[in-house]
């Protein structure tokens, strides 16, 4: 439904850009750095965060501004009326528990893909990934799943609005060679990423379908990249995938 510019509210839009300036990345901003990241401009920037202060849902020292814990009650309230994590967390523990590796899902939002669920055996990144988190789509292997199931169109236009930074020597940037690794990723049904999200990780992961074969979601295996080859840790970890995302096939609608 198209919604009448008269009948949106400014002051709501803006302020929910400047809380999405805050990332793991960036974790303290001042006004001019979230003012040059939102594209506002200083005063109503200022504005937006003195009143997210105010309400709590932000620390302010005199010059940099952070989220308090306040704020995951926006996103917190959002996972929970969600039927899907519900849905698929007891089959990644099953999964995680079987193979000794953490297993995760997520969905598309945009440029980035949202964890919505994990079940974690063991730490293999440098931060940590709950529910919530975000990382790029391009680099990750459950954003080339889902890139590769919105079609070509739309993964180019996501592509080309990503900011595409090579975070290790391995990581892939060029919008013909990604597109290329979506059609390989599209034809064969999984992804594989090798240390381009982080030195020393990789991951496998496959899409989950709802019984009308539409994608929903993805999941993947993510460990520690060593001496074992990538065609060795898919020979491993692929089947377990396949065989979850068989079994929750019939749960997802």
């Amino acid at each position: 439904m198209a919604v009448k510019e008269r009948d949106m509210m400014g002051g709501l839009a803006k302020g929910l850009k400047v809380v999405e300036a805050f990332t793991a990345e960036t974790p303290r901003l001042s006004i001019s750095q979230a003012a040059e990241i939102t594209g506002l401009d200083r005063a109503t920037t200022r504005r937006c965060l003195l009143t997210l202060a105010e309400l709590g849902y932000c620390a302010y020292d005199g010059k940099f501004f952070t989220v308090t814990p306040r704020v995951l009650r926006l996103g917190t309230g959002c996972l929970a009326a969600m039927p899907l994590p519900r849905i698929v967390q007891p089959f990644l523990d099953l999964l995680s528990e079987e193979i000794g590796q953490s297993t995760s899902v997520s969905i598309l939002d945009e440029t980035e893909i949202v964890y919505i669920a994990r079940a974690a055996q063991r730490r293999v990144m440098s931060i940590t990934l709950m529910p919530g988190s975000r990382l790029p789509a391009y680099c990750t292997s459950m954003g080339r799943v889902l890139l590769a199931a919105v079609g070509g169109e739309t993964a180019l236009r996501l592509l080309q609005a990503s900011q595409l930074v090579a975070r290790t020597e391995y990581t892939v940037t060029n919008i013909d060679a990604l597109m290329a690794e979506i059609a390989k990723v599209r034809e064969g049904g999984f992804a594989s990423i090798n240390q381009e999200v982080e030195i020393g990780l990789c991951s496998l992961a496959v899409p989950l379908k709802a019984a009308n074969g539409r994608t929903l979601a993805a999941l993947n295996v993510g460990l520690a990249a060593g001496k074992t080859s990538m065609a060795e840790i898919e020979r491993m970890y692929l089947p377990p995938l396949l065989r979850t995302q068989s079994e929750l096939r019939q749960s997802l609608i």
